[in-house]
């Protein structure tokens, strides 16, 4: 089974959204945007160039002192999403809907039409323009992941009773968000966010099941979960009570931490380090620092190493310059973490994993929602100064509320997406959204 698989080179999100797809992808990945050393700088290479240039300086704007809140406040509204109380009809084009139709006009997505249309096969996308573009283009079938809790109406078209884009939804809220934006719900299929086959097994989730069990132990050091939820853990995962509420956690939990894809937040993880630095020499803990694939990050985080724990294994740094090699590695990292931190962007919908979220702070109106999601099903916990958080982070612990947040997640997210946008192409049996 193949299909057209496409995304765009803004941040880590929409790339991550695909990875899980990549053996589908007909010809390999499609990265709109992506720089391509030694080329001329095309019409569409410089639509995107500008594209990429603006999220990037979002993200960072909030770090410049003074000015940077009001700009960041003054850019965001671009891509605003409004409340969704009261209930009203939302499905009227916007000032994003024309500008995004107005970057498809202008051929941001040229390259993507003429690769795809000499061979009909369906198209999947984790970003709207793609989306919109094979859609006017006359594609069909057009699939469309969305990366987020809830969206701004420019990942819709202008008219979107008569749009063909069927758009796979991580949450209910989601779903929610797009029928209010006029999409039928026909055209939406509750999927869950799709997780790389890596982290979850089978449909059986076997390998997540086996994760979660020694994840919970160690979340839980002082014994508050157990004896409340164990007998409901066994049910859930199919094991005996004996093994579900086990009291002794063999290995110290592991804390990772990953800045957004821009680089964005960085010196939160210092912050840790720093705070942390007797616990990880003592053992009492293990950290992740994870730079994606920014080499200043990188870079930023050997040093920060070789002030705290420049010997010591319990520090470790991610890093990778590809990006289909980082999301391998990031997957191998997670499986032996037992706490993300992280702000909230598509990495929220990793508590389905069985892994409590302590949110840094927001960047952006989606991660706003996306928190308030995270906060909704009990599975995120806001970050307090990570300069204390040698004392903080313990107090968590003890009272079992990261064991019961991990809990939360994986009762509350789904996590077979990959398979449901599988069943959707094969066979179109995916269950489809209620209105």
């Amino acid at each position: 089974m193949k299909a057209w698989i496409v995304t765009v080179d803004m941040g880590l999100g929409h790339q991550r959204a695909v990875y899980p797809l990549g053996d589908m992808a007909e010809g390999g990945l499609i990265t709109l945007g992506r720089p391509v050393d030694g080329l001329p700088q095309d019409r569409e290479a410089r639509l995107w160039r500008r594209l990429r240039g603006t999220y990037e300086r979002v993200s960072r704007l909030l770090t410049v002192p003074l000015i940077g809140g009001p700009l960041f406040g003054l850019m965001d509204t671009l891509m605003e999403i409004p409340p969704y109380y009261p209930r009203r009809d939302l499905s009227r084009p916007t000032f994003q809907v024309r500008l995004m139709r107005s970057f498809v006009d202008r051929g941001i997505c040229q390259s993507m039409l003429e690769t795809v249309v000499g061979k009909p096969l369906p198209l999947i996308t984790s970003y709207p323009a793609p989306a919109i573009a094979a859609d006017a283009a006359g594609l069909n079938p057009v699939y469309c992941i969305v990366c987020d809790a809830e969206i701004s109406r420019a990942w819709v078209a202008a008219d979107p009773a008569g749009s063909r884009i069927r758009y796979l939804a991580p949450c209910e809220n989601a779903v929610k968000r797009l029928v209010s934006y006029g999409v039928p719900a026909k055209m939406i299929t509750l999927t869950g966010f799709p997780f790389p086959a890596e982290l979850t097994g089978g449909r059986d989730l076997g390998v997540l099941k086996n994760d979660l069990v020694g994840r919970l132990r160690r979340l839980d050091p002082a014994g508050r979960f157990r004896p409340l939820w164990g007998r409901h853990v066994a049910d859930f995962l199919g094991l005996s009570r004996d093994a579900a509420t086990r009291t002794k956690a063999e290995e110290p939990p592991s804390l990772t931490f990953a800045v957004g894809g821009a680089g964005a937040q960085r010196e939160i993880g210092r912050g840790i380090a720093c705070s942390l630095k007797e616990m990880i020499r003592d053992g009492r803990v293990r950290l992740n620092l994870v730079a994606g694939v920014r080499p200043e990050v990188h870079e930023y985080f050997q040093q920060v190493k070789a002030e705290t724990a420049p010997e010591n294994g319990n520090l470790h740094i991610l890093y990778h310059p590809d990006k289909t090699e980082y999301f391998r590695a990031f997957s191998a990292l997670l499986r032996e973490t037992d706490i993300l931190w992280t702000k909230p962007s598509e990495l929220s919908f990793y508590a389905g994993l069985g892994l409590p979220v302590i949110m840094a702070p927001t960047i952006g109106c989606q991660e706003t929602y996306n928190r308030r999601w995270l906060l909704q099903i009990q599975a995120g916990i806001d970050q307090e100064a990570p300069e204390y958080c040698a004392e903080w982070l313990p107090d968590l612990l003890a009272s079992g509320r990261l064991a019961e947040a991990a809990w939360n997640g994986y009762l509350h997210v789904r996590q077979t997406g990959t398979f449901a946008i599988r069943d959707l192409l094969a066979d179109g049996k995916a269950c489809l959204a209620s209105a």
